[in-house]
C-alpha cells in the first residue's frame, strides 16, 4: 500500500498496484487500466465503421494482431535500454505486473504491423493510421493511470501546485506527476483529433498532427521525467520525440503549402 498526496490541491490517496487477490493469483491495476483503455477505444473506433473506406470489421481483426505485437515491441523496446539490468536478471524481462512499457517500442511495432496487413488487404495504409490516430491518443490518456498505481513515471523535485507526494527509498518527496502531464495531453490531442477526423484535408493529415503534437508534448515531459530510457547522456524518448515533431510538423507545413499553391 502506498500514500500518494496532492498537497496542493488537498487530496492524499491509498494505493495498493494490486486491483483483485485470488488466492495469490493476482491482477494488477496496471494491466486492468490498460485493458480498459483498449476496450473503450475498440468501442468508440465501431462508430466510424466505413470511415475512409475502412470496414469496423477490419479494425477487429487487426487488432488481433495489434495488441500482442505492440505490448511485445514495447516491452523489448524498454529492455534494450535497461540491458545491463536485464541481463543479469533475465526473468525479469517476462515481468511487466510493475510497469515497464515504452511507448515508442509499442508504435513502432503497431507501424510495422498496420503496414503488412493493409498491404494483404489493400487498405490505405494512411487511411488506417488516421482512422486509428485519435484512438491511439485516448488510449494512451488512460493508460498513463496505471503509472499512477505504479507510483513510477514521475518527475522531479518540485514545489508547484499540482506536485505529487509520495515516499521513495524511504524518503518524502514532492515530484511533478509527469503521468498526469502526459495523460491530460494526450486527452487533449484526442478531443483535436475526434473533432479533426470528420474534416481532414488528405490522407495521413491526423496521423501527421498526432505525432508533431505528441512530439513536441512529450520532448517538454521527458525533459522532467527521472526514469527516462538513456543512450549515454541522452533521453532517447526526448531526441525521438524532437525528431518526430520536426519531421511531421514539416509534413504538415509542406502539405499546407501545396494546398494553398493549388
Amino acid at each position: 500500500m502506498k500514500n500518494i498526496n496532492f498537497e496542493g490541491l488537498g487530496l492524499s490517496f491509498n494505493i495498493d498496484n494490486v486491483l483483485i487477490d485470488f488466492n495469490g493469483v493476482k491482477i494488477y491495476w496496471y494491466a486492468f487500466i490498460i485493458v480498459i483503455g483498449i476496450a473503450i477505444c475498440l468501442l468508440l473506433c465501431k462508430k466510424d465503421d466505413g470511415k475512409y473506406n475502412i470496414k469496423y470489421d477490419d479494425v477487429l481483426l487487426l487488432a488481433l494482431f495489434l495488441l500482442p505485437i505492440s505490448i511485445i515491441c514495447a516491452r523489448i523496446y524498454f529492455v534494450l535500454f535497461k540491458l545491463d539490468y536485464y541481463i543479469n536478471n533475465p526473468l525479469e524481462i517476462f515481468n511487466i505486473r510493475n510497469g515497464g512499457l515504452a511507448i515508442y517500442g509499442g508504435i513502432i511495432g503497431a507501424i510495422v504491423t498496420i503496414v503488412i496487413f493493409c498491404k494483404k488487404k489493400k487498405i490505405k495504409i494512411l487511411d488506417m493510421l488516421d482512422y486509428l490516430a485519435p484512438y491511439l491518443a485516448l488510449g494512451q490518456c488512460i493508460g498513463r493511470w496505471g503509472n499512477f498505481f505504479n507510483g513510477e513515471a514521475h518527475g522531479s523535485e518540485t514545489a508547484s501546485l499540482l506536485r505529487m507526494g509520495i515516499l521513495e527509498n524511504g524518503e518524502y518527496i514532492q515530484v511533478h506527476p509527469t503521468f498526469l502531464y502526459e495523460s491530460f495531453c494526450t486527452l487533449i490531442l484526442f478531443i483535436l483529433l475526434y473533432v479533426r477526423r470528420n474534416k481532414r484535408a488528405y490522407s495521413g493529415e491526423l496521423t501527421y498532427i498526432y505525432f508533431f503534437l505528441y512530439g513536441i508534448a512529450r520532448a517538454i515531459i521527458e525533459g522532467i521525467r527521472t526514469d527516462s530510457l538513456m543512450l549515454g547522456n541522452l533521453r532517447i524518448s526526448q531526441i525521438l520525440s524532437i525528431i518526430l515533431s520536426i519531421s511531421f510538423g514539416s509534413a504538415l507545413i509542406y502539405n499546407k503549402y501545396k494546398k494553398v499553391k493549388k
